[in-house]
């Protein structure tokens, strides 16, 4: 038998795996949908929460800080993955051995350069706010309009059904 026949074979095999698995599962999804009972009620249909009854919609709108915060957990997540396997080799002395020891400066300098561009990032995000949670009002900018506010006052009043609370003649 040739090299290439082995090779074929060996992934015909992987292949008939990967079919039977497929096979596998949907069959078992299939003969579960045709012998359960299907009788729904009101009391199964309902969402379980804790045993309470829900009294709103699970439908909420988070705060975007959660995904922030979120993004760099996972970024610090990633970079302790990634240092992982270079604690575990940076040590070898075989590798140190072959290079006559500059796989150590080497290895030592990656892990630094790595370390020192996550810190930036995370020294970007701390001076833009990104981390803190109660974040200040913004203050509106003076800004010289050449329509006076009585005028958007009526526009307001005219299109949106009511009289609008007087602000400030700035605008």
């Amino acid at each position: 038998m040739s090299t290439d026949q082995q090779y074929i074979s060996a992934f015909g095999e992987v292949l008939l795996f990967i079919i039977g698995g497929i096979i596998f599962v949907v069959g078992g999804l299939i003969a579960s949908r045709l012998i359960r009972p299907n009788r729904p009620n009101a009391e199964k249909l309902a969402t379980y929460e804790s045993g309470e009854e829900p009294i709103s919609t699970a439908w909420t709108q988070f705060n975007v800080r959660f995904y922030i915060i979120a993004l760099i957990f996972l970024l610090f997540e990633v970079e302790i993955v990634l240092l992982f396997p270079w604690t575990t080799v940076f040590a070898k002395k075989e590798l140190i051995e072959q290079t006559n020891g500059r796989w150590g400066w080497f290895a030592v300098t990656e892990a630094v350069i790595f370390i020192v561009v996550l810190g930036l990032g995370l020294a970007y995000a701390w001076v833009n706010g990104f981390l803190d949670w109660i974040k200040p009002d913004p203050q509106p900018t003076e800004y010289k309009s050449p329509v006076p506010r009585t005028l958007y006052d009526k526009i307001n009043e005219q299109y949106a059904g009511g009289p609008k609370p007087k602000a400030d003649d700035k605008l």
